[in-house]
C-alpha cells in the first residue's frame, strides 16, 4: 500500500513538472520607446534630448491610454526640471474658450462651470482632465491652440476663400489670411489621393486639415517667448513626418527647435514596423491590445 502510495506521488509530481515546463509564456509588455532610426531608447533618454527643445509635439492616438499616462507622466518631469518655463498647449481645445480657461486656471470661476460651459472632448474625463488639473494646480499656463470647429467646417465647405467673409473678431481665432498652403505635401496629397478614404468628404477637405495646422502652429508663435518649452498635445497625424503644425510653425516662427512624438500600435512592441522608422524624434509604440479610452 505505502509503495502504490509513492508511485502515485511520483506520477502526480511528474504530471505537476511536465504541465509546469509544456508551455513558454511570453514576456509581456505594454509599450516601447524608439528614436527617429527605430533603435529602442528608454524614457530617460527621451526626456533628457527634448529638453533641447523650444516645442515639443505629443503626438497621440486619440483613444490610447497609454498615450495619455506618458503625456501627464512627461508634463510632470518637465515641470521639476523648471518650475517657471513649462507652457501647455492642445487641439483638444479652440482658441475662443481660451478666456474661459484662463478663468478656471487663475481660479475666477469653478471647475463644474468650466467643464459645463467650455466644449470639451468625449474623453476629457479621462484623458485631458488629469493635464488640465496639473496646470490648475501648479500655475502653468495651458492654451487653446485650434481653429473653433465651426470655421474648420467653412474651409471644408467653401475652401479658405469662406475665412475671408468672417468678421475682424472671427479672424482673431484663425491663423492670419491667406493661409500658406502647398498641396504636395505628403499627408495634404494623400488625402487627396485616389482611393483615399477621405476623399468622400470633397475636394476641400485637406485644406480643412491644413487651417487646423495653420491656426495651431499661429497659437504656439503667439504665446511661445524665449526660454519657455512648449509642450503640445495633438493627434500624431498633426505633426507626423515633419509635416502639419511643424510645416506652418517654421513659417511662422523661424529657427525654433522643434522634436516630436508620435503615437502607434503594433501587435508586438520589441521593434519598431520600418512604416514608422523616421516618422518622428521619436516613437511611442503601445500593443494594440492595450484598453482604448473610448
Amino acid at each position: 500500500m505505502q509503495m502504490k502510495n509513492s508511485i502515485l506521488t511520483l506520477l502526480a509530481l511528474t504530471t505537476v513538472l511536465m504541465l509546469s515546463t509544456s508551455f513558454d509564456f511570453p514576456e509581456k509588455r505594454a509599450w516601447q520607446l524608439f528614436d527617429k532610426n527605430g533603435q529602442p531608447v528608454d524614457y530617460a533618454t527621451m526626456a533628457e534630448q527634448l529638453l533641447e527643445a523650444d516645442v515639443i509635439f505629443f503626438g497621440e492616438l486619440h483613444n490610447n491610454a497609454i498615450s495619455h499616462w506618458l503625456q501627464l507622466e512627461l508634463t510632470i518631469d518637465l515641470y521639476h526640471v523648471d518650475t517657471t518655463a513649462l507652457i501647455l498647449g492642445a487641439e483638444m481645445f479652440e482658441r475662443d474658450n481660451q478666456l474661459i480657461i484662463n478663468e478656471y486656471l487663475s481660479g475666477l470661476i469653478r471647475e463644474r462651470d468650466f467643464e459645463s460651459e467650455a466644449r470639451l472632448w468625449r474623453n476629457y474625463r479621462t484623458d485631458y482632465k488629469p493635464l488640465v488639473s496639473f496646470a490648475h494646480e501648479h500655475g502653468i499656463p495651458f492654451i487653446a491652440t485650434n481653429i473653433p470647429r465651426r470655421y474648420a467646417a467653412l474651409v471644408h465647405a467653401r475652401g479658405f476663400e469662406g475665412l475671408e467673409e468672417l468678421s475682424d473678431e472671427a479672424k482673431r481665432y484663425v491663423a492670419p489670411l491667406p493661409v500658406p498652403y502647398d498641396p504636395t505635401l505628403p499627408g495634404y496629397a494623400a488625402m487627396a489621393g485616389e482611393g483615399s478614404p477621405a476623399m468622400h468628404a470633397g475636394p476641400n477637405l485637406p485644406k480643412a486639415q491644413a487651417i487646423k495646422d495653420a491656426t495651431m502652429a499661429w497659437s504656439i508663435a503667439e504665446y511661445w517667448k524665449p526660454g519657455q518649452r512648449f509642450l503640445h498635445y495633438n493627434g500624431s497625424y498633426h505633426s507626423d513626418n515633419d509635416e502639419g503644425i511643424l510645416w506652418y510653425l517654421r513659417h511662422y516662427k523661424p529657427g525654433l527647435n522643434m522634436m516630436a512624438i508620435s503615437t502607434v500600435e503594433q501587435s508586438q512592441v520589441d521593434q519598431l514596423d520600418s512604416t514608422y522608422i523616421g516618422r518622428a524624434d521619436f516613437v511611442l509604440v503601445v500593443n494594440n491590445r492595450v484598453t482604448k479610452t473610448y
